[in-house]
């Protein structure tokens, strides 16, 4: 996988971390990420995977389920996929409108849904990251609200990718929080 830890830190944008990587790293990437997630929830029981986690740091101090939090980041990693395949073409995608669909989580309680969204996400991902042309145009920058383009640096087709992996990379620790107060709860 691909060590986020500089821009998790604040050394560098996402934008920087972009012109570092090809696109087979960010596939590669993607795979694993999505294997990590498989591997952490594969021998959940429904009970775990419905759990609501305590979460004092969140809205209302609700926690997330297993579910919730699949459907979330697969939402964002597909959605950030979906708009590099448009930026490789050459074609600059505004901010708005968003291509993100989220799966209704309340659908994913038990352990064979939530695995069923992670190999459909893995496919749509990949489905964009196929539909890239030969030669990307890497030169091709998303339009950005300016604040945000701050933190993020430009971003081009590597770049969408990244900010969806990250996202998604920023959530393991709070997915494996909410399945050890699963565990804990289940005894």
């Amino acid at each position: 996988m691909i060590d986020f830890d500089s821009v998790f830190n604040g050394q560098r944008k996402i934008g920087e971390l972009a012109a570092d990587v090809t696109l087979a790293e960010l596939k590669a990437a993607d795979t694993g990420q999505i294997d990590e997630m498989v591997s952490l929830i594969g021998e959940l029981s429904d009970t775990e995977v419905v759990f609501v986690a305590a979460d004092p740091a969140a809205e209302g101090g609700i926690g997330w389920t297993v579910g919730h939090l699949i459907a979330h980041v697969t939402a964002s990693s597909e959605e950030n996929a979906a708009i590099s395949s448009i930026l490789a073409r050459g074609i600059d995608y505004p901010f708005e409108p968003r291509l993100r669909a989220e799966v209704d989580w309340t659908t994913l309680t038990t352990t064979t849904a939530c695995l069923q969204r992670l190999e459909e996400s893995r496919r749509i991902r990949q489905g964009y990251l196929s539909a890239w042309p030969d030669q990307p145009r890497l030169d091709t920058h998303r339009t950005l609200p300016p604040a945000f383009a701050e933190r993020v640096g430009a971003i081009n087709a590597h770049g969408a990718v990244l900010l969806g992996l990250i996202h998604e990379a920023g959530q393991f620790a709070q997915l494996r929080d909410i399945i050890a107060q699963a565990k804990a709860a289940a005894g």
